[in-house]
């Protein structure tokens, strides 16, 4: 199983707009690591983001390309200073490959609560609109399969 973690992508500061939607670099990245997981094939069965606006766009965006037909749920728990252990408790559960869309410092608690057990590790340098993968082995233990950052990208699609 295959757990995709991303970031949503660079949003519009408070003072601009207190939804904070995606700011146009946001929406460029976004769109690429869209574009991206699309010509590589990579395609998840469930996707869920936090409900904030810029997660909720990161996620529309992507999972058209990655998750064509399946429901985008807005749930809770994936906000930036939520607990992981609820989310990796049910996500170790799970069996079909997943996207989750949320913030910083979650999504890097997350998975190095998934690597390590441990949520106060760091391994991942996350960045908006990166996606990280994680890969799970029939023993049940998490690897890094890969991670794109969207300085990365920008590269790639040149």
């Amino acid at each position: 199983m295959k757990l995709y973690l991303l970031q949503h992508g660079d949003a519009l500061p408070e003072e601009v707009n207190p939804d904070r939607p995606l700011s146009e670099r946001g929406l460029e990245d976004v769109r690429r690591l869209a574009e991206f997981v699309w010509n590589h094939g990579i395609l998840v069965k469930h996707v869920y983001h936090s409900g904030k606006t810029r997660a909720r766009e990161t996620a529309e965006i992507v999972a058209a390309r990655m998750a064509t037909g399946v429901k985008i749920e807005a749930t809770a728990g994936l906000n930036p200073n939520d607990p992981v252990e609820p989310w990796a408790k049910q996500i170790n559960n799970w069996q079909e490959d997943s996207l989750l869309v949320g913030h910083m410092p979650f999504m890097g608690r997350l998975a190095a609560y998934l690597l390590s057990g441990n949520s106060g590790s760091q391994f991942v340098a996350f960045e908006p609109g990166g996606m990280l993968c994680l890969e799970r082995d029939d023993s049940g233990r998490w690897a890094i399969a890969w991670m794109l950052r969207p300085e990365l990208l920008l590269t790639a699609m040149e």
